[in-house]
């Protein structure tokens, strides 16, 4: 049996694998649905196109889980990751922005179940205040950004308005007390210490695939 990981092991555990480990719940989520019990780490890398030493190599981070000749206990496993990731309770989100993004983000099912609630949309435009999305997320005035985030506890805010406007609503979600930050503006923040902010630029991804389609059609694949 190996050891316990401390609070300093884990400190060290790469974005990388916390990405992968989110993998594994999916993974895990859907064994559990179709009834199977156990999993080997081979037949979970066979079955879902992944890597089998890699498995082993990130689930040792947070501890011994497996039974050798039996392999892993499916919901045992997937309830571990849960309480890992931090997703074994409520976290409430607000969306800053009602424009299309933004409504299709409070509208997106991943966003609204598996640990995660966005409790409202902020907006600064007076016509698009009192409307709701197509499931009933209310758009807020921007000027409640405060209140909201104290009253229902949000703990992490999403950025889904502007490249100009993001700085700004970014430090204004810093100001409000959170901590966690999830941006879809195409823009380069300015952090502050403390917060952790991830950027989703589908721009960037994009230009990675023209680059792919370039590197074929000069003969370098």
């Amino acid at each position: 049996m190996s050891p316990v990981p401390t609070s300093s092991d884990r400190d060290v555990v790469s974005e990388l694998t916390t990405g992968r480990l989110s993998v594994y719940l999916r993974c895990l989520t859907f064994l559990e649905l179709q009834g199977q019990k156990t999993v080997s780490s081979a037949e979970l890398a066979d079955r879902f196109h992944l890597n089998s030493a890699q498995i082993r190599k990130d689930l040792a981070c947070f501890g011994e889980f497996g039974t050798r000749g039996v392999g892993y206990d499916v919901s045992q496993l997937k309830q571990q990751l849960v309480q890992e990731l931090g997703i074994d309770r409520t976290r409430n989100a607000v969306i800053i922005g009602a424009g299309n993004l933004g409504m299709a983000l409070a509208d997106y099912a991943g966003f609204n179940a598996n640990g995660f609630h966005i409790v409202a949309l902020l907006d600064i435009d007076p016509v698009k205040v009192g409307r709701t999305s197509r499931q009933g997320i209310p758009v807020l005035a921007y000027e409640q950004l405060d209140d909201v985030v104290r009253r229902n506890r949000v703990e992490i805010g999403i950025i889904a308005v502007t490249a100009t406007a993001a700085q700004i609503v970014h430090d204004a979600l810093v100001a409000a007390g959170l901590r966690a930050i999830l941006n879809f503006a195409p823009v380069q923040l300015r952090l502050h210490e403390g917060v952790k902010v991830k950027s989703v630029d589908l721009r960037i991804n994009l230009e990675s695939l023209s680059f792919h389609l370039k590197k074929v059609e000069d003969g370098m694949t």
